[in-house]
């Protein structure tokens, strides 16, 4: 693979290739990464958690080459199309928990159970959509709804197939994601506003709603324009991983506990 001639990558072999290149740096990455941690990290649950993490992206590199050779099969990518958002949340998660203001805010860390019900509950809706909207587009039904906001002219479609049953949950899944984060960013303001590392991703994930609505509505009105659908599928790994930094931030109290008590 790293002696492909450069000559040769044209067309869509351009895009597979470097794809490929790409997937291998974040490989080298992760295994320096987990060094890494496993030298300079005095936390062992961490240490840990790092190797979990090599594990997954090289699950997900085979589960890639699976998907070549069996010519994209549906499950399959959206088994890659999955995996690959929950690598991504482990590494956040990795930054997160190295970070200074995690260390500096674990001796007042927030103790709120209806936020971390919230944030929870948030958070796995949004990977639930994205795996429904890793459906739609590895199933072909991403334009199966041609028109948007309205339904082939209406407020609900006039007819459904398998297709359009798929199109159509993820339009209300957007709707119903979209109320969740704003409740929870409601709340946070309500009864966390002096707490900055609650109140800064909370607004944050607001914004990245908005916009991500905007780019899936702008996927069907330009006919899947494929610059429009990447950068939609991009804002959803933005937005899941924004509820997921905020997430932890409520469970960080918790995970302290728990980690405590199997040090004992």
């Amino acid at each position: 693979m790293l002696t492909f001639p450069p000559s040769m990558w044209v067309a869509n072999i351009f895009y597979e290739h470097v794809h490929r290149l790409i997937a291998s740096t974040v490989g080298g990455l992760t295994i320096i990464m987990v060094v890494w941690v496993w030298v300079g990290e005095p936390r062992r649950w961490l240490r840990r958690f790092a190797v979990v993490a090599l594990g997954v992206v090289i699950a997900q590199g085979i589960l890639g080459g699976v998907t070549v050779l069996y010519f994209l099969p549906a499950a399959v990518s959206m088994a890659h199309a999955g995996l690959a958002e929950v690598f991504f949340c482990m590494t956040v998660a990795i930054a997160l928990f190295v970070s200074r203001s995690w260390n500096a805010l674990s001796s007042s860390p927030v103790d709120d159970a209806r936020l971390r019900q919230l944030t929870t509950a948030t958070t796995l809706a949004i990977y639930c959509q994205i795996l429904v909207g890793a459906t739609m587009r590895h199933s072909g039904a991403g334009l199966a709804i041609p028109d948007f906001p309205l339904m082939f002219g209406g407020l609900w479609p006039d007819h459904f197939n398998a297709g359009i049953g798929v199109h159509f949950v993820h339009r209300v899944g957007a709707l119903v994601i979209a109320g969740m984060t704003l409740g929870t960013a409601v709340y946070v303001w309500r009864w966390h506003k002096s707490r900055r590392e609650l109140v800064s991703p909370a607004l944050v994930v607001l914004v990245f709603i908005v916009i991500q609505i905007t780019l899936g509505g702008a996927t069907v009105l330009s006919g899947r324009q494929p610059i429009v659908n990447s950068l939609h599928v991009v804002g959803g790994a933005l937005v899941l991983t924004t509820s997921l930094v905020l997430t932890l931030r409520s469970w960080q109290i918790r995970l302290a506990e728990c980690v405590s008590s199997r040090d004992r």
